[in-house]
């Protein structure tokens, strides 16, 4: 049985050239930086800042243990180290989307729930005013007790 070409270049795998595992420790630290400053700043939640910063610890992770590297990659059947990275990258922005789609729904949906719930509480306060002018009696304003000057 033959190995296929798959395999074969599966069986060459080379680690990251040094310059590109520079590269990505480097944009690993600014996206951990800038994630810590735009929490700070109070411009991303918190609840999404880990999922940035897991994805950056996972890229350096990635860039600083270059046998985990090759193990996806032959896992996966990548001609090189960088596929594997950019598949990575390529399922990472997918599985966000997809979660984006989902709290869309959601949100679209609530806020019809409460267009809905608006609509009838306006309606409710018109008609409890309608009520009230109906129900209201004049009052009778108290005449003053001072004297006119004609």
């Amino acid at each position: 049985m033959t190995a296929g070409p798959l395999a074969a270049a599966a069986a060459g795998l080379e680690p990251l050239p040094e310059r590109q595992r520079l590269v990505a420790l480097l944009l690993a630290g600014a996206v951990v930086v800038l994630v810590f400053e735009l929490v700070r700043r109070r411009k991303l939640r918190e609840e999404y800042s880990w999922v940035w910063i897991g994805t950056a610890l996972g890229i350096a992770g990635l860039a600083l243990y270059q046998d985990l590297l090759l193990t996806l990659s032959r896992w996966i059947g990548a001609a090189s180290s960088v596929s594997t990275l950019f598949f990575g990258a390529l399922l990472f922005l997918f599985l966000l989307v997809l979660q984006f789609s989902v709290r869309l729904s959601r949100l679209t949906h609530r806020q019809r729930t409460l267009g809905q719930r608006m609509a009838l509480l306006e309606e409710e306060l018109e008609r409890l005013r309608q009520q009230r002018s109906r129900d209201a009696q004049p009052v009778p304003r108290p005449e003053d007790d001072r004297d006119e000057v004609a």
